[in-house]
């Protein structure tokens, strides 16, 4: 566990990735009360209150790699609930919500059911700025009953859901879309009230919704990365950064094709400059800025699990020792993709 500038971790929200036999039997955890929980096991699991708490179990772990679970906290006390099929929290100025779509011959309209849902949810609480959303996506490259990739079907009914609320949600918020072991479409995202969140684009890549079409029907609908001020003073630079899922992709060319140091080292390369101080000055961060190394609550996916071992030295061998690092063996969002990585600055 990560002890870097835990003050900071108090004035909003922060996470933790723990073994899962180390998870918190209860809603309340010694440095704040729990928001949400993602558990990365070796089956999935419908979206469910566990002891109060949202829980998203999703299917992310084999003999290569270890179960853990995520754990997002806050300072404020915390209301749970029950929407339809999904699950949530609140603290009043942020929501975790979490829900599972089971396996379906094709995706694009349970998608962008699913997906409308979530984002009335959120307008109705006023939760308007979306921050961080995850796509756990069982045979994310694998073909659907139409012969359409999978990814592509979801990031279809996506964009739909997405066009549908363009005027309540004009901006798109830090995603990662990631395969899992088992089918069916996890989904979970956090959210805060309106004037905290600034959404960045990396200037060594073409933003995913202007992917040319090429990559699918409808472009990924993401940024990468966003911003979120602490609360009570969204005029400052002080806050945390979340960092989407990122690859080896210079424009939107995958490069480094079979060489997985090659793409684990220039996804980190991209991670450096998305987080940098010129880039978060270029969307109006004046006076924030990091480093690839203040990159903390990592999550590693690693498509082949042979290259576990070359991934795993790169990424500790350029992050701190105390950093927070949890490793998957899972398919990455484009067949020549290897590696992909996502974290928080804070």
């Amino acid at each position: 566990m990560s002890n870097r500038q835990p003050e900071a971790r108090l004035q909003g929200l922060w996470s933790d990735l723990v073994p899962v036999a180390a998870t918190p039997e209860g809603p309340s955890a010694p440095r704040g009360n729990v928001l949400g929980r993602i558990r990365f096991t070796d089956a999935p699991a419908e979206a469910t209150l566990d002891d109060a708490t949202p829980l998203l179990t999703t299917h992310m772990t084999n003999e290569h790699v270890r179960p853990v679970e995520e754990i997002w906290r806050t300072a404020l006390p915390v209301r749970t609930g029950v929407a339809d099929d999904a699950v949530f929290a609140e603290d009043g100025e942020h929501v975790f919500y979490a829900v599972r779509l089971g396996p379906q011959p094709v995706y694009r309209s349970q998608v962008r059911e699913l997906y409308e849902s979530a984002l009335e949810f959120a307008w109705e609480r006023g939760y308007t700025d979306l921050v961080r959303m995850w796509n756990l996506i069982g045979g994310i490259t694998s073909p659907n009953a139409d012969g359409l990739e999978i990814y592509r079907d979801f990031c279809t009914g996506r964009a739909e859901a997405f066009a549908a609320f363009a005027d309540r949600f004009p901006q798109l918020p830090a995603a990662t879309g990631i395969g899992t072991l088992s089918p069916g479409v996890d989904v979970c995202f956090l959210a805060a009230k309106p004037g905290r969140a600034v959404h960045l684009e990396n200037p060594r890549q073409t933003p995913a919704y202007k992917y040319p079409s090429q990559y699918g029907p409808k472009s990924p609908s993401f940024a990468r990365a966003t911003f979120l001020k602490d609360a009570g003073a969204p005029g400052s630079v002080t806050g945390s950064l979340f960092v989407s899922g990122t690859a080896s992709i210079l424009g939107d060319d995958t490069v480094h094709a079979d060489n997985v140091a090659f793409q684990a080292e220039e996804t980190l390369r991209n991670i450096e400059a998305l987080v940098g101080g010129d880039n978060l000055r270029a969307h109006g961060l004046d006076g924030a800025g990091y480093d690839v190394k203040d990159l903390d609550q990592v999550k590693v996916y690693v498509r082949d699990a042979e290259h576990l071992p070359v991934v795993r030295n790169i990424c500790e061998s350029t992050l701190p020792a105390d950093t927070d690092i949890s490793y998957f063996n899972v398919a990455v969002c484009r067949p020549d993709l290897l590696v992909e990585i996502e974290g928080v600055c804070r």
